[in-house]
């Protein structure tokens, strides 16, 4: 196994951290990026695109599902809006979706939506197979659906259906699908290799994924005890209630899967987050405002652990001292914001060292947020950046 790319010397210890990735902690491809002030620092990548003999080895333009990053991209498209002036935290969704008003939700606004306490974690009514690649049947699903809770008394991740309840305001309000704005307005412009519905041309591209199977003397999280326990469940629900959705098939790549389906390298996860650690493309105050949880705190009611975000981004979260299953924390500084990914991947802005980081991975490690893998490249990037 070889790795291929660039490091700036002064950031050798994430190197060495992504070869212990491969050689100690079961990495099979993956790809880990950082910038800081802009400039690429760490460009890195390797291993092979699956499992299989003889599979191809992982390269510089390999792209892969990337799962809940996708929800930082959705989340800017719909600050830009804001930006614009096209949209607001406080408005009401159904002034821009008036469908959304039905069930008693005329009064949620887009902030709740963002911040995952609108009562939207999953959806009630069985999705059919093949539903989650139908957009337009999705979102208005949602629309007729009653919330799970008072809105804005809870937060409960929205694990999938962030994607339809932002990108259908999205559509409504600048009239372009979610997948075609993030392309034209925020990809083009900052050169992301990034996908919020995959091109055909770009398949050949694809690293598959390799799910996480649970292994013996896992300790199971709370999602996983109440997913085991209840198939009525918010957790078994927003886990399997997806119309057999696959990562690996063709037409789950295509659709415009906001909230868990984009795909991108490394390079695309840390350069979404670049101009936001650089103070750029938004105001100041509003970037300052991306670092400031906005979630109702305690336990969440999907995840049955405490968490934070802001409005439509991830917080870092340290839940070491309460729960000792892996993957249960993403430790940063204060006032980094980002999203980690199904699996361990990450994209974040760490504003105070203008510093973004990215990491992709096709062979997924246990735990609801960062393993050791994801961790232990973020922890020697911020040491590296404070030098």
């Amino acid at each position: 196994m070889s790795i291929s790319g660039h490091c700036d010397p002064k950031f050798q210890t994430v190197a060495d951290a992504f070869a212990t990735n491969f050689a100690r902690r079961n990495e099979l491809g993956a790809g880990v990026s950082v910038t800081i002030e802009g400039e690429t620092v760490v460009d890195l990548w390797g291993g092979h695109i699956s499992a299989d003999e003889g599979a191809a080895s992982w390269q510089q333009d390999t792209i892969c599902v990337v799962f809940s990053c996708t929800k930082a991209a959705t989340a800017l498209c719909a600050h830009l809006l804001i930006e614009r002036g096209e949209l607001a935290l406080t408005d009401k969704v159904a002034d821009h979706w008036p469908d959304f008003a039905q069930n008693g939700k005329n009064e949620i606004t887009v902030g709740q939506l963002l911040n995952h306490t609108a009562g939207f974690p999953t959806f009630r009514e069985p999705v059919p197979e093949g539903g989650f690649y139908d957009f337009a049947a999705m979102a208005a699903q949602l629309a007729a659906q009653e919330p799970y809770w008072e809105s804005g008394t809870a937060t409960g991740y929205q694990m999938m259906s962030f994607g339809w309840l932002i990108g259908e305001v999205v559509r409504r309000v600048s009239g372009k699908s979610l997948g075609d704005f993030f392309a034209q307005e925020i990809a083009r412009s900052l050169g992301l290799d990034f996908w919020i519905g995959l091109p055909e041309s770009e398949e050949h591209r694809i690293a598959p994924v390799e799910l996480y199977k649970p292994k013996p003397g896992d300790v199971p999280s709370p999602f996983i005890e109440a997913l085991m326990a209840d198939p009525n469940s918010i957790q078994f629900l927003a886990t399997f209630n997806s119309g057999r959705a696959n990562p690996n098939h063709r037409a789950f790549r295509a659709a415009q899967l906001g909230g868990h389906g984009g795909t991108a390298n490394a390079r695309g996860l840390a350069r979404l987050m670049t101009p936001l650690a650089n103070g750029e493309l938004l105001a100041a105050d509003r970037i300052a405002d991306l670092g400031v949880q906005q979630s109702v705190p305690g336990i969440d009611r999907t995840l049955l652990m405490p968490t934070r975000f802001s409005h439509g981004f991830m917080l870092p979260m340290d839940n070491r001292a309460d729960y000792t299953f892996t993957g249960s924390s993403m430790i940063a500084p204060q006032g980094a914001f980002g999203h980690v990914g199904l699996g361990g991947t990450l994209t974040l802005a760490v504003p105070e060292k203008r510093m973004a980081f990215g990491y992709a991975t096709n062979r997924h490690g246990p735990g609801i947020l960062l393993n050791e893998r994801g961790q232990s490249l973020l922890d020697a990037a911020l040491v590296a950046a404070s030098t």
